[in-house]
């Protein structure tokens, strides 16, 4: 299975989250799909998913915004799909690549209301990402290559959480850069376990840019903890003393691990010496205290 086929499936687990939420909370919303010449299939999985939500359509609007490149059979393989939707949804392909996405996103009125941006083979240009800032509330996928990290760009467009990871394939296939970006809590959860939940035997392992020693990871329900054990205490000998609330933060928002695996990764750092905890004994709870021992961390 390639990269392309692990994005699909995150495509479809995302949108099996966003779609309800976005459609209980306002009577229009937009989805924005963008390929830059890349793998426009997920295209067709994201119609799929919308068809299973007709009876949530009735009295809302959804728009349904293709922007890709013109091949040859994308049109028919998308009417077909497109047959199945509801009259509450209007799909419209546009000819090009994500640079086109501003452009597309003004004409369908997608501001002020829920949005959903995937943005395959695009570069964190800044009109395309004030574009997919314009939903209310608004989330992004980008897609990119790796090289440089897009959390400045996606916070300083006006995200304020983030996350990205590197999709590696086995073999000589190029890796690529995930990154997400939205202002919900719940949504950042909800893409973690998506990323840690699509098919583990796809041939393809994740890379967290977070880890300066960017060890591979195997998908899995409960990743190795090596790396997060290693930007635990990273993040402790930066900051001091901090409780598992505020460490099970950090693993959401700056790692690509989610809040349950900090706990994990604590109880192991607890159980080697590298860490102390505050009160000694009891449940290993948010108000907890964790401090770093000195020079624990080569251990880690």
């Amino acid at each position: 299975m390639s990269t392309d086929a692990v994005l699909r499936e995150l495509l479809v687990r995302q949108l099996d989250h966003w779609l309800p939420a976005a459609l209980h909370r306002a009577r229009r919303a937009t989805l924005a799909l963008a390929y830059a010449g890349g793998d426009a299939a997920g295209a067709e999985e994201a119609l799929r998913v919308v068809a299973e939500f007709a009876d949530r359509l009735r009295g809302r609007r959804l728009t349904v915004l293709v922007v890709a490149d013109d091949g040859t059979d994308l049109p028919a393989r998308l009417g077909a799909a497109e047959a199945a939707l509801p009259a509450d949804v209007a799909v419209h392909l546009v000819p090009g690549g994500p640079d086109r996405l501003p452009v597309a996103l003004k004409a369908a009125g997608a501001a002020g209301a829920p949005l959903l941006v995937v943005a395959d083979g695009a570069d964190p240009d800044p009109a395309l990402l004030a574009a997919a800032a314009s939903g209310r509330p608004a989330e992004l996928l980008l897609v990119t290559t790796p090289g440089r990290s897009l959390r400045p760009a996606l916070t300083g467009a006006g995200f304020p959480l983030v996350t990205e990871v590197e999709l590696v394939p086995d073999g000589d296939g190029p890796a690529r850069l995930l990154g997400y970006a939205t202002g919900s809590d719940r949504a950042l959860e909800a893409v973690k376990e998506a990323l840690w939940a699509v098919d583990e035997y796809a041939g393809v392992r994740y890379r967290d840019p977070a880890d300066p020693q960017g060890r591979l990871l195997d998908i899995s329900l409960e990743p190795e903890p090596g790396p997060l054990r290693r930007e635990l205490l990273a993040e402790l000998a930066r900051s001091g003393p901090r409780t598992v609330t505020e460490l099970r933060r950090f693993a959401t928002t700056s790692t690509v691990y989610r809040a349950a695996d900090a706990n994990r990764a604590l109880a192991s750092l607890l159980a080697s010496g590298a860490v102390t905890r505050d009160p000694e004994h009891g449940r290993l709870g948010g108000d907890v205290s964790i401090s770093a021992v000195p020079s624990a961390g080569s251990s880690a």
